[in-house]
This record gives C-alpha cells, structure tokens and sequence, in this order.
C-alpha cells in the first residue's frame, strides 16, 4: 500500500504462526517478589485504585510475607511505625492517627499465622487482580467523532473508558466475542464475532502506539486462549511436580510445627517441674521451722516440768515439818486448860494448814506427771517431724532425678518422610474432566471471596464514620457509586450480554 503502512492480522492467523509446543518457565522466588513489589509499588503510588478496606487486607499480607508470624513479643505496638503499607490517599482520607491503622493491619496480621512468605506474597497478588485498575494498559485514542476516549486491554478483553473514569468502562469487548483486530495506519479496527454488531473503529496518535496495542492484544488473547484449553502433557507434569512440592513444603511445615509444639510442652513440663521443685524445697524449708520450733517448745515444756517436780518436793518436805511440828506440839502441850485450849486451836491450825499443803503436794504432783506426759508427746512430735522431713528431702532428690530423666527424655524425635512415588495417567484429557476441575477451583474461589468480601465489609462499615467525605477523590467517588450499584471488572463486561447487544455509538 503506497504512503500508508498497513497491518492485519487475525487471531486464526495468529494461532497457525504460533508453534505446537511452548516451553512453561516457572518463576523463581526472586521473580515472584520482583513482581509482587511491582504490584504493591503501584497500589502505594496510586497508579492501582485500591479501596480502604482491600488495602489495610493487602498491608497484612505484606506484613506475613516481611516477618512471617504474629509473636505478641516480639511484634510489639509500633513496630510498623517506619513501614509504608497504605497510599497515601487512604491515610489522608480518615481521621486516624498511625497507632489506628497500626491496630487494624496488626488484628488482620495476626489471622495469617502459619502462611509461609510465597504464600502470603500469591493472597496479596490474588486480591490485588481483583482491583479493577489492576492488569489494565491505558491507550489515549479518538473515535469517529474526534471524542477523547480511553482503551483499556487487558486479560478479559479491551475496553472502552471515558478519560475521567478508569475505573468503570463504557463498552467492553472479550476476548471470546471478537473476531478480528486489525489498524492501518493510525486507524484501529474491533470487529465483534456477531455480524449484527456495527464494526467499532478509533484513532491513535501514533502509529507505535497502534503496534504496541495490537501486540498486547495478541499476547492476552494467546493467554485467554491457553487458560480455555486441556493442559499438554509437559504442563500436567510441571503441575504434579508443583502439587508434589506443595505436599512436601506443606508436610514440612507440619513437621516444624509439631516439633514447635512439642519444644514447648517440653519447656513448660521443665517450667512445672521446676516449679514443684521450689514448692517441696519451701514445703521442706518449714517442715526444718517446725521441727526446730517444736524442739524448743520440747525443751521449755521439760524444764518446766523439772521446776514442777522439785516445787512438789519441796512441798513434801514442808509437809512432812509440818506433821513433825504438830507431833511435838501435841507433846509438850500445856497443862492447863488455856493452854490446853490455845494448843488444840494452834494443833488444828496446823492439822489445816497440813491438809492444804497435802492437796497443794498432790495437786502439785499431778501436775508434774501431765507436764512429763506433755514431754512425751513433744517428743513425739519432735520424732515425726523428723521422720517427715526425712521423707520431703528423700522426695525432693527423686523428683530432682525425675526431672532431669525427663528433660533428657523429651528430645525430640526425628520424622522419617516417606515420599511415595505418584505416577499419573496423563492419556485422559477430555475436556469434560478439566470443565469439571475449572468449575470446582470457580466454586471454591467463590466461597473464599465471599468470607473476604464479608471481612472487607465489616472493616468498611468500622472506619466509615471516620471518613472525612471532603477529602473524598474522583476515584473514590465512582468506586463508592460500583459498589453501590454491585459493579465489578468481573461482571461489567457480561452485562452487555444479558441487556443484548446494540449497535456501537461512542
């Protein structure tokens, strides 16, 4: 064609030039982390629209990958004061000091115990495509009219975007519904798979631009394509090996937290011995106190009781003077009746004063033998402490040995790992056996974003009152206005479907 480049190309041309056989890389984890600090990089600088609620969930999960498991000891209040997890936009949006958002990444950090690093860095990656800026290269370009429109291509399809809204398009084109592509010079054609549908046409400024779109749509619609076929033998291969891996790092991991769990029991059964150890040293400390106090109680009671006994002696002796006294009296008693009377009265004094110091003698005596018994029975006492302390220190060395015969016996045992080999019958590859996989993956990634919508919700509806709605973005706005409307990347481009189609005027 003269003067004017042109190119065409379909995308049933496309796979005739496409070789049977490719070769599937699979990415170190250094590529990995390449990529998911590209990702977050875009998110942080706002290139990627992210709302509130996902970006504390995505700063959780950047936190797991950065320093693996919540430990309330070691991760204490502020250690993410100097990390930059949130955009900007988000922090200026609320009225939240660092300390508050610090608490509601942390209550979400915590929920992702036991997720390695490459697990952590793929949920961060999982939530983040489901941003609707996410994936999507932006063309500035002009329809027939001359209007300024944007076009978005991207894995789904392409799309069509007003230059104020990135975010919602105002026409999509998937992949399965498009027939041909193709630009001449600055002018680029979409011709839909349905006939009915008037043919869309647009302008670019550049013919480099033309040549870059046309090679990112023929790379996302090879993808599209790929995703939507039976795997090659070569791929289910790679696949068993990675489930392989999967099992082998997920069976490691159950062993690193068995033997964690048994290092700690470990630690605690040595805690408690210890413990009880210091009890029976302080049971057996005053067990040793009542021993000595009951010696000196021992002591004090048989000295009384020799103070006693002489006290009633020396009564026995005045006794016995007494009855001596009398006897005399009786005999050299007076002749006449005034002495007569005189003495009997002093005789009966004396027989009186007899008596009493008689009962104060057996009293006394009586006393003295209660005191030996109480001796007997101190020393009794005094007997069994001994025998008792005796028993808590003989006690004390065997749990002393106890302890240390099962501190020595909670080495930890080793784990043989028993690979089996697996072998697969790759010869069945029907395409209603893979529909069957893709549809179970669908449902289960439907539940999961489910719970997580619920999660993103309930943190939305917590941190809504502190919103200052002035400081509120264009792209917030349309992003509050889909929610509302229940829009998505996913389902926007399925509802020119149900509404049927029309012809394209934009």
């Amino acid at each position: 064609m003269a003067g004017a480049i042109a190119s065409r190309m379909s995308f049933s041309s496309l796979k005739r030039k496409q070789p049977k056989t490719f070769t599937v890389r699979i990415a170190t984890m250094d590529a990995e982390m390449e990529f998911s600090c590209e990702v977050k990089k875009q998110i942080l600088d706002e290139k990627i629209f992210c709302p509130p609620e996902a970006s504390v969930l995505l700063a959780s999960y950047a936190v797991q990958a950065k320093y693996g498991d919540y430990d309330p000891n070691v991760h204490k209040r502020g250690f993410l004061a100097q990390e930059e997890l949130l955009p900007k936009r988000v922090i200026n949006l609320y009225q939240m000091t660092p300390e508050m958002w610090e608490e509601r990444i942390t209550a979400w950090y915590a929920e992702h115990r036991g997720r390695a690093r490459d697990e952590a860095e793929m949920e961060y990656l999982k939530i983040a495509q489901d941003l609707e800026m996410y994936g999507v290269n932006y063309f500035a370009i002009r329809n027939k009219k001359g209007t300024e429109l944007l076009l978005g291509v991207d894995a789904l399809g392409l799309h069509i975007y007003d230059p104020d809204n990135r975010l919602t398009p105002k026409i999509s084109f998937p992949w399965n519904e498009i027939r041909n592509i193709s630009y001449s010079d600055k002018e680029f054609t979409i011709k839909p798979l349905d006939k009915k549908i008037d043919v869309f046409k647009f302008n670019s400024s550049k013919l480099r631009v033309n040549k870059l779109i046309l090679q990112l749509c023929i790379g996302n619609h090879d993808l599209f394509m790929r995703r939507r076929k039976a795997d090659s033998l070569e791929v289910q291969q790679m696949k068993a090996q990675a489930r392989e891996e999967k099992a082998r790092k997920q069976m490691e991991r159950q062993c690193l937290a068995r033997e964690k769990q048994m290092r700690e029991e470990a630690e605690r059964t040595r805690d408690e011995l210890e413990r009880r150890l210091m009890q029976l040293k302080e049971e057996a400390t005053m067990a040793n106190e009542a021993l000595m106090r009951s010696e000196e109680t021992a002591d004090l009671l048989a000295e009384k009781a020799q103070i006693t006994e002489e006290e009633a002696k020396l009564l026995a002796q005045k006794a016995a003077e007494a009855e001596q006294e009398m006897q005399r009296i009786k005999a050299t008693a007076i002749r006449t009746e005034e002495e007569k009377r005189l003495m009997e009265q002093k005789v009966l004094e004396a027989e009186m004063l007899a008596l009493k110091m008689a009962e104060e003698s057996e009293r006394r005596a009586k006393e003295a033998d209660q005191l030996k018994q109480d001796l007997q029975e101190a020393r009794e006492s005094e007997r069994r402490a001994k025998q008792k302390l005796l028993e808590i220190t003989s006690k004390s060395s065997y749990t002393s040995m106890n302890s240390s015969t099962t501190a020595l016996s909670t080495d930890l045992p080793s784990f043989n790992l028993i690979s089996e080999s697996l072998s697969f019958d790759f010869k069945d590859t029907d395409m209603k056996r893979l529909s069957m996989e893709i549809e179970k993956e669908k449902v289960e990634y439907m539940e999961k974003s489910k719970h997580l919508q619920e999660q993103l919700n309930e943190l939305k509806t917590e941190i809504e009152a502190l919103k200052l709605k002035e400081r509120e973005t264009a792209l917030d706005i349309l992003h509050n206005e889909n929610s509302s409307r229940g829009n998505s990347k996913h389902n926007t481009i399925k509802k020119p479907q149900a509404q049927g189609r029309r012809p394209i005027c934009i």
